[in-house]
């Protein structure tokens, strides 16, 4: 004894008149869309705390025709006024000494001083009543510096 479970003897499987099953799976989509969200989660923070930092180099720089005192900070934290040594507290007086109608001051730094020494430098001038101009390095057309 033979028992057949198939409707109308042709060889097809579905049941009535019922079409295929067109649904999309969403579980590999779920599984992928969690996944870049934990990548996301992880990298945002080392986005924002681990970038470096690169001083900018400038591209134009204006000739000017004033005479203003330079003051050069060194690698050390030695200050000059012009080629002479000066302390810090000594500026205002050295600067009205040797400039008696300065409005500026050139402030000039090497590039691997300590930025609390060239701070208080600034500020030094700026509290005797200098405008402070800072001293850079222009780049050629190549990007190095000249």
């Amino acid at each position: 004894m033979a028992i057949s479970t198939n409707s109308g003897g042709n060889g097809s499987r579905r049941r009535g008149n019922s079409q295929p099953l067109a649904e999309i799976n969403v579980t590999p989509f779920v599984d992928v869309v969690l996944v870049l969200l934990i990548i996301f989660m992880l990298t945002a923070h080392v986005m924002e705390y681990g970038i470096d930092v690169d001083v900018p180099k400038v591209s134009l720089v204006k000739e000017t025709a004033q005479e203003l005192p330079i003051v050069s900070v060194q690698k050390d934290g030695n200050i000059f006024l012009d080629k002479d040594p000066v302390g810090i507290h000594d500026l205002k007086v050295r600067i009205q000494q040797r400039y008696a109608n300065a409005k500026g001051v050139y402030i000039r730094s090497d590039g691997h001083v300590i930025w609390e020494t060239v701070a208080q430098v600034m500020a030094e001038a700026g509290a005797a009543g200098f405008k402070v101009y800072m001293v850079t390095q222009p780049e050629d057309s190549l990007g190095r510096p000249r």
